[in-house]
């Protein structure tokens, strides 16, 4: 859609909107930069050596020593042997350590594996056994779960090394600034060291910088695998989305001129950065740009509002709901926002009602905008000069999206409903070890190939895409994905249960959130109650995954099949 068609190709009427209302100041296709992210924090490092690269509680890191501590680690890590292509994890929350491992794993050649810190013991294991992961840097309150699943596995897939940091080896040498006002359960996870595990294994996050090790050439090119984040689907266990440098690139670079930033905007970074718009927006937009990012360890409203006064905040990418809690303060009319010149996010729609308070009382308008982990973020984008809500914006920087029928693949009509495919330099390249998947993600159309979403949409006569519903089984809580496959394998562990659908019910503040319906066995009926399954699964799986309803019923609809007709079930819930 981004080249000039030949005076002879008559377009069609779905090209024509497509082109139709495209900002004039932007570029249809960007000039994608060749190099790998590393080179990114070099060239940041270089121009801008003594400003803050993040701010964090009151303490800045400088582009300099970012640079410095990624290249310390990068030793460490080939000193454990790590090469090129290995798999290494990140296991933590939102920190300046975050984008130090980004980096060192960068330099050193290697894949990050991002990891949600959610994630238990349970879980964790399949992040060691499926990339093959060589080590995990992580944080000193998770280290127990790491040792936990790392010792459960078979020698010969065990870890050969984890690094572990405190969040407090970052903070201000005289401890976190008072006059932030951080909330004291924070304050105590910011500020804990934790007893790690004995495991011969361990070792701490501090020494490793401290070492002079020799570092191995940077070999990486931008077509060699950068991140494997990982994906649930409507199946098995989450898959690892394949980003090479240069599929990452086309976001990390195209992100900044399309909601204005530049090395003089200041971002606040609260999307956790285990997830892809946390990791663009937090992680590699912010050094390609040279830009200052407040990070936020976790949503506080409070703390929020403090940094962006404070801090004169100017972009903020976030999930609609954390605008909604801001709202919700009873202090957020003494906040000073004006500083903000972009706000955007996605993962869930704006309420008519609250964008219309945002442009009332600031003066901003919320860029909705779309994507997947395996478009690496964004794959249409809301220009910020003439948003709509509670839609998904139009296709970004050299991305051809169609609504197409998803049996006959013939594109729609404009307006009408089909399943959402695109076709971009940020699509990913396919699922880790899983060439099955891989091949049925993707659609050829016109001699490209284009994944396919799974997500019903539709096209309006400027071009602007708009979601309708979702071919895949998922449900949205809060922007957080959760998978109801995933979730049923795990409650089928509990031995109370003897069957499990998972659905989505309402929720007015997370929009979606989980609901298990749940067939006990005989031995435990009126044994077993809805707030043990509720409890047990808080305790076995990640807080956003676990059911925040039970229902217990004498079978399961099924198909002549035996399947269990989820569609059935989540019909009713939703009547």
């Amino acid at each position: 859609m981004d080249a000039s068609p030949r005076p002879d190709v008559a377009l069609s009427p779905q090209a024509l909107a497509r082109r139709s209302h495209w900002p004039r100041r932007l570029p249809r296709r960007l000039e994608i930069p060749r190099t790998s992210l590393w080179f990114n924090l070099e060239v940041a490092a270089a121009r801008y050596p003594d400003k803050a690269a993040t701010i964090f509680c009151g303490q800045a890191l400088s582009y300099a020593e970012l640079k410095v501590q990624a290249e310390r680690l990068a030793a460490w890590l080939q000193a454990q042997g790590v090469g090129a292509g290995d798999r290494v994890a990140l296991f933590m929350q939102n920190c300046p350590q975050y984008l130090v491992g980004f980096y060192a794993i960068s330099r050193a050649n290697a894949v990050a594996v991002p990891v949600n810190p959610m994630n238990r013991v349970e879980e964790f294991g399949h992040y060691i056994t499926d990339p093959g992961t060589q080590v995990v840097l992580c944080s000193a309150e998770l280290a127990a779960t790491v040792v936990a699943a790392n010792e459960a596995l078979p020698p010969a897939q065990r870890l050969k090394a984890v690094l572990v940091t405190r969040y407090a080896e970052s903070l201000p040498a005289a401890g976190i600034d008072p006059d932030l006002g951080v909330a004291e359960p924070l304050a105590q996870l910011l500020q804990a060291d934790p007893v790690l595990p004995a495991a011969g294994y361990l070792s701490r996050w501090t020494q490793a910088l401290r070492n002079e090790l020799p570092l191995g050439p940077h070999t990486a090119g931008p077509d060699d695998l950068a991140l494997l984040p990982y994906t649930s689907g409507t199946t098995g266990l989450p898959k690892g989305c394949m980003h090479s440098n240069a599929t990452l690139m086309a976001n990390a670079c195209g992100g900044g001129l399309w909601g204005h930033a530049s090395p003089e905007a200041i971002g606040l970074g609260v999307v956790p950065m285990f997830h892809i718009t946390g990791l663009l927006y937090g992680v590699l937009a912010p050094v390609y740009q040279g830009m200052t990012l407040v990070i936020m360890p976790r949503w506080e409203r409070e703390l929020a509002g403090r940094l962006i006064s404070r801090y004169r905040v100017t972009h903020w990418t976030c999930v609609p709901t954390m605008i909604i809690d801001l709202f919700g303060s009873p202090n957020y009319k003494s906040f000073d926002l004006s500083s903000l010149v972009y706000l955007s996010g996605g993962g869930a729609a704006m309420p008519q009602a609250v964008a219309e308070r945002l442009l009332q009382e600031f003066g901003l308008s919320f860029a909705e905008g779309y994507g997947l982990t395996e478009t690496a973020a964004p794959s249409h984008a809301n220009p910020p000069e003439r948003a709509k809500l509670q839609c998904l914006g139009m296709p970004i920087f050299g991305v051809d999206s169609r609504v197409i029928d998803p049996q006959t693949l013939e594109e729609m009509p404009i307006g009408e409903v089909g399943e959402i495919v695109t076709h971009g330099p940020m699509v990913f390249k396919g699922y880790w070890r899983q060439p099955a998947a891989t091949e049925a993600a993707f659609v050829p159309i016109e001699g490209k190939a284009f994944f396919r979403t799974g997500d019903l949409g539709r096209m309006d006569e400027e071009g602007y895409f708009f979601i309708t519903d979702r071919l895949k089984r998922m449900i949205n809580a809060s922007g957080y994905k959760v998978w109801p496959s995933e979730v049923e394998m795990l409650l089928y562990k509990h031995p109370a249960v003897q069957e499990a659908c998972v659905i989505a019910a309402k929720d007015a503040y997370r929009g979606e959130t989980v609901k298990a319906i749940v067939v006990l066995r005989a031995e435990a009926k009126g044994q077993t109650t809805e707030q043990d399954l509720i409890d047990w699964a808080r305790e076995h799986m990640a807080l956003y995954k676990a059911p925040k309803l039970v229902a217990f019923v004498d079978s399961l609809p099924k198909s002549g099949s035996g399947k269990v007709m989820w569609r059935l079930l989540q019909e009713k819930e939703a009547g």
